[in-house]
């Protein structure tokens, strides 16, 4: 059931915002350059690897040996717009319509973690990730790592038609509300280390 809502909903939102995508993809081909889309190596159900879809919000800035520079040095005023606005999510729906997400479930993290989580936080691959989650509506990235893993494993452990339903409410209104984009002192959020 909830797979047939995530395609069935994600296939209607991208038809409906269609127009929304097309604009957006032309500024950021005007304003960040190419590539348009940024695609990640990221973790999904039972931890299997797929490649994430977003609308790129950096700029492709490097340092003399090639490395990227940091988060804060290649964020753009119109990349902090994309972000807070979630229209940097659009392209999700895709990975939605192929099964590698869920248009609600934990938020999909970096590869590199796998091996930091503890026996409980782990649980979060349980489900697909999700576009959006209990976490985000619950603090986003302006929570700790452990409070962003408490969240994502009650998730999981009390998954329901009506709490995805309530989650996508609540999501609407935090894209209005813009709360909760980046922890203090960071663009986004800084990175996780593991647990004590």
């Amino acid at each position: 059931m909830k797979r047939f809502f995530d395609f069935l909903i994600a296939l209607t939102a991208l038809v409906i915002l269609s127009p929304v995508i097309l604009i957006t993809a032309v500024l950021i081909r005007f304003k960040l350059g190419s590539p348009i889309l940024f695609t990640q190596d990221r973790p999904g159900l039972n931890g299997n690897v797929f490649k994430m879809m977003k609308f790129r919000s950096m700029l492709d800035a490097q340092d003399g040996n090639g490395n990227p520079l940091p988060d804060e040095q290649r964020m753009t005023t119109f990349g902090a717009l994309l972000r807070s606005t979630s229209l940097d999510e659009l392209p999700g729906l895709i990975n939605v319509l192929k099964g590698d997400m869920s248009l609600v479930g934990p938020r999909p993290l970096l590869v590199e973690y796998l091996p930091l989580y503890n026996q409980e936080q782990a649980k979060r691959h349980n489900v697909r990730p999700g576009i959006t989650g209990w976490a985000q509506v619950n603090g986003r990235n302006a929570i700790s790592w452990e409070d962003k893993f408490t969240l994502d494993v009650w998730y999981v452990d009390n998954q329901s038609l009506f709490l995805d339903l309530k989650i996508l409410l609540l999501t609407v209104k935090k894209v209005f509300v813009r709360e909760g984009i980046a922890s203090d002192g960071h663009v986004t959020i800084e990175k996780f280390k593991g647990s004590d």
